[in-house]
């Protein structure tokens, strides 16, 4: 069974859920979960999960979820993952701690992607499911929200560590989401009248004396006018302490952050940093895209006219070739299970390497001896070889790598002093690239 993991797929804004709360030790644990998995199989429209991940991989049951909790509890803890192996993706836990820490309950929910959640009746079922849970528990804290804006958001569900959140609670109201459930110790510091007044969608009090709100009907549009001004009032009613006109600014210049913003990329570079935008977490995306949008490589520095070429200085031309070409060899024996295109030795090969690279950190990742000592000579062979095969260059060898030169029309190009550069850091990756000095390369010859 191979599931959609939100991780995997493109990155994209998705709805997730933080759900804490509190058990009784001494009760059956399976007669305290099944309402929780009863008002999930009820109410999870479209999205139920169907695998169900502990020890093993099992299809969805009771009977699957008992075995794995069983499995994996340890002397404080068990826990497990719940999937679906068909869109949208979805990636939830249940998470439980006993005694002798405080006994709890966390379930995390992450729902890709958040578009799916446009329909009012698809939003208003899952308020539902939650409502469910949190008349079940006394409810810690419970939040549903888009990840991105609660990751740009300064609250305690990202803003600190589940250790420092169970020891420190939720001791006031840091942010209003779409959908909160606020526990009956933070309801009797806010003021239950003030709490039960908030002006929104829907406000709640639950049997447990927690009061469930709901800023607006669907949490898709989250970032519309109306949406925000609804979140705004909330959150402002609820800590009279701030003002409002700045809660209200804060959470547009949030919209505007994730705002899609199309890509104007420097056009030798744009199938590589259209690739490195998709690496890029969903809230940062379009910042990425707007930084690419006004960025272009410098001109590359490694040539010089074929006037000033410095000539051979090697006793056996062939012999030095031979090890140029060893040394494009070792490129490919490293990359080729990531990077098949390697083994063509064309420009596209140079953008593919360009991108394993970035995404592998490399200069970051790995020794810098061994950079030097191996990848800045496979890399600077393996582009000269690249400006041979398709640019028609000729190696002129030195003894000395960095002076060894491709000559492509009335230029000769340094392959390895742009290795070197180009293995610095991980922004020398994009400075450097082998892509853009080959494209440069490619004019100057044409």
């Amino acid at each position: 069974m191979k599931w959609l993991s939100v991780h995997d797929l493109k990155p994209e804004d998705l709805l997730r859920l933080e759900f804490d709360t509190v058990f009784d030790q001494q009760a059956a644990l399976e007669g305290q979960l099944e309402p929780f998995l009863q008002a999930l199989e009820e109410y999870a429209d479209g999205w139920m999960p169907d695998v169900v991940n502990g020890k093993r991989r099992r299809k969805y049951s009771r009977a699957a979820v008992w075995k794995s909790l069983e499995e994996r509890r340890d002397e404080n803890s068990t826990g497990l993952g719940l999937y679906r192996t068909k869109w949208p993706a979805l990636d939830m836990s249940l998470s439980l701690w006993f005694p002798p820490l405080p006994p709890n309950l966390g379930i995390f929910i992450n729902v890709k992607s958040l578009s799916f959640f446009a329909q009012a009746e698809r939003c208003y079922r899952f308020v539902e499911m939650v409502r469910a849970w949190a008349s079940c528990n006394p409810v810690v804290h419970a939040v549903a929200h888009s990840s991105d804006d609660m990751i740009l958001a300064d609250s305690p569900s990202f803003g600190r560590d589940k250790k420092t959140r169970r020891r420190d609670g939720f001791d006031k109201v840091y942010e209003v989401f779409w959908l909160n459930v606020f526990g009956p110790k933070l309801v009797e510091t806010v003021g239950r009248e003030r709490m039960l007044s908030t002006p929104a969608h829907r406000v709640e009090e639950l049997p447990n004396g927690s009061v469930l709100l709901v800023t607006w009907p669907t949490v898709a549009d989250f970032t519309s006018k109306e949406a925000r001004l609804a979140q705004a009032r909330a959150h402002a009613h609820l800590r009279p302490d701030l003002d409002f006109d700045t809660i209200l600014s804060t959470l547009h210049e949030r919209s505007a952050m994730l705002a899609p913003v199309e890509p104007r990329f420097f056009p030798d570079m744009a199938p590589l940093l259209s690739r490195v935008v998709d690496q890029a977490a969903s809230h940062e995306r379009q910042r990425r895209i707007a930084e690419f949008n006004v960025w272009q490589p410098p001109e590359p520095e490694e040539w010089r006219p074929v006037d000033a070429a410095l000539p051979p200085d090697v006793e056996n031309v062939e012999r030095v070739l031979q090890q140029y070409r060893l040394y494009a060899e070792h490129l490919v024996a490293l990359l080729h299970s990531e990077v098949p295109s390697v083994f063509e030795a064309t420009p596209e090969s140079l953008t593919d390497a360009d991108f394993y690279f970035w995404r592998e950190e490399f200069p970051k990742s790995r020794l810098r001896e061994a950079i030097d000592e191996h990848a800045v000579p496979a890399i600077g062979a393996y582009l000269g070889e690249v400006l041979v095969r398709n640019l028609g260059g000729r190696w002129i060898p030195r003894q000395k790598l960095e002076e060894a030169q491709v000559l492509v029309g009335n230029r000769v190009w340094l392959p390895f002093a742009r290795a070197r550069n180009y293995m610095r850091s991980r922004q020398s990756l994009l400075d450097y690239s082998l892509t853009y000095l080959y494209r440069v390369a490619e004019r100057c010859w044409g």
